[in-house]
C-alpha cells in the first residue's frame, strides 16, 4: 500500500489533482470536503456511477447516486432522552358531542406504551392540523386561523405563534426543518363558507402571520400531507369542483413558491384519515372510503401509491413519524399503532392516548422533512 499526503484536493472533475484508483485509506483526525452545491445543481445524465457522494447546501445533508436518482443520507436523527418525540393533541369528544378537549399527549416514537400528558393548547382546538422542525411544533388551522406552538425538548402549555390569512378548517400541513405550509381547507367564519385551495406557509424558528405560498390545484378539504426535505406531498380529500372525494396526489417543492402539481394517485380515493413520512416514503393510514388501507410513495419520484399494509384497528385520525417508525392515532377510540416505515407489513399495537377524540393532529421532533 502506497502513501499519498495532500493537504488539499480541487476541482471536482480531477482535472488539477490525483485519480485514486482501488482501495484507498484517509487517515486523519481532521476532515475532507466533498464536492457540494445545491439541488438545482445536482449532476445528471451519463457519467454518473452509483455510490458518487455530494453534499447538497441547500438541505444541508450528504447525499448518494443510488443510479437512477440523488438519495439523503440519513444523519442525526433528532432525539429527547433515547428517541424522536411525538406529540399530538385538540379535537373533540364524540360524547358528549364536540366538546373541545385542548390537552396535548406525548410519546417516545422508538418506544411503545401510553401516551403521557404534554400540556394545553390555548387556540381552538377543533379541526386543527400540525407540522413542526426538530425543536418546534406547531398547530394552527381551524375556525379562527390562529397558531400556536410548543418546544419538544420540554412540556408545557403551548404559546401563540401567528394568524392564518384565511381559515384552514378540515385541512393538514406538512414541514422542512425550517418552513411549514398549511394547505387548503374551508373557512367557516364566512357566509357563504368558503372553500378554497389556498397554500400558506410560515418560518417555524420566528412568530409571525401566514404568507401565500400558492394553490393546491383544486379546492379540498380532508388532505393528508407530509414531506421530505424537499418536496410536500399532499394526497386524497373531498374536491369541491368535483362534489366529491378525489384520490389525486400532489407535490410542493417546499424551499419555493408556486401552486402545486400533480404526482400520481392513491390507491382509493380518500378523506382525512393518518400520514407520516420520513426522508424517502410517505405513508398514508385509512381514511373515508379506503378501510384500514396503509399506502406508500417514494417521495423523491413521480408515480402511483403502493400497497404497504393494513392498520389492525381502522380510523386513523392523525400521524407522526421518526426516520424508521410511524405512529397512527385513532379517531373515536383511544388506539396508537405503529409500522417500520421502509419495510411493508400491518401494523402493531403501540399503546393508549390519555383520552377518546377526533378532528386533532400530531407532529414529531424526527419526521421526513428534518
Amino acid at each position: 500500500m502506497s502513501e499519498f499526503k495532500s493537504s488539499n484536493f480541487k476541482n471536482e472533475d480531477g482535472s488539477n489533482g490525483p485519480d485514486l484508483v482501488g482501495v484507498t485509506t484517509f487517515t486523519s483526525p481532521h476532515y475532507f470536503v466533498p464536492p457540494s452545491g445545491t439541488t438545482a445543481q445536482r449532476p445528471s445524465g451519463d457519467g454518473l456511477a452509483p455510490g458518487m457522494l455530494r453534499f447538497n447546501t441547500d438541505i444541508g445533508r450528504l447525499e448518494v447516486w443510488r443510479g437512477d436518482h440523488w438519495a439523503t443520507i440519513l444523519g442525526e436523527s433528532p432525539s429527547l432522552n433515547g428517541g424522536a418525540r411525538g406529540v399530538f393533541g385538540g379535537g373533540a369528544t364524540p360524547t358528549p358531542a364536540f366538546a373541545r378537549l385542548y390537552n396535548l399527549d406525548y410519546v417516545t416514537i422508538s418506544t411503545t406504551g401510553n401516551a403521557l400528558d404534554f400540556g394545553d393548547l390555548i387556540a381552538e382546538p377543533y379541526r386543527i392540523t400540525a407540522l413542526s422542525s426538530d425543536t418546534r411544533g406547531i398547530f394552527g388551522g381551524s375556525y379562527a386561523g390562529t397558531m400556536s406552538y410548543i418546544t419538544f425538548s420540554t412540556t408545557g402549555n403551548a404559546k401563540i405563534f401567528g394568524d392564518l390569512s384565511v381559515g384552514h378548517n378540515s385541512t393538514d400541513a406538512l414541514a422542512s426543518k425550517t418552513r411549514g405550509m398549511f394547505i387548503s381547507g374551508y373557512d367557516p367564519s364566512l357566509s357563504p363558507v368558503s372553500h378554497h385551495n389556498t397554500i400558506e406557509y410560515i418560518t417555524i424558528a420566528s412568530t409571525g402571520n401566514g404568507q401565500d405560498f400558492g394553490d393546491l390545484r383544486s379546492p379540498r378539504r380532508g388532505v393528508r400531507a407530509s414531506s421530505s426535505s424537499t418536496r410536500g406531498v399532499i394526497g386524497g380529500g373531498y374536491d369541491y369542483d368535483v362534489s366529491t372525494r378525489v384520490n389525486t396526489i400532489d407535490y410542493v417543492t417546499i424551499s419555493s413558491t408556486g401552486n402545486s402539481q400533480y404526482f400520481g394517485d392513491l390507491t382509493n380515493t380518500k378523506e382525512e384519515g393518518g400520514r407520516a413520512s420520513n426522508s424517502i416514503r410517505s405513508i398514508w393510514a385509512n381514511g373515508s372510503d379506503s378501510g384500514n388501507i396503509i399506502e406508500y410513495v417514494t417521495i423523491s419520484t413521480l408515480g402511483n401509491a403502493q400497497d404497504f399494509g393494513d392498520l389492525f384497528s381502522v380510523n386513523a385520525a392523525t400521524g407522526f413519524s421518526s426516520s424508521t417508525r410511524a405512529l397512527f392515532t385513532a379517531s373515536n377510540n383511544n388506539t396508537i399503532q405503529y409500522i417500520t416505515i421502509m419495510t411493508t407489513g400491518n401494523s402493531t399495537d403501540f399503546g393508549d392516548m390519555t383520552n377518546t377524540k377526533f378532528q386533532y393532529s400530531g407532529c414529531s421532533n424526527g419526521h421526513g422533512g428534518l
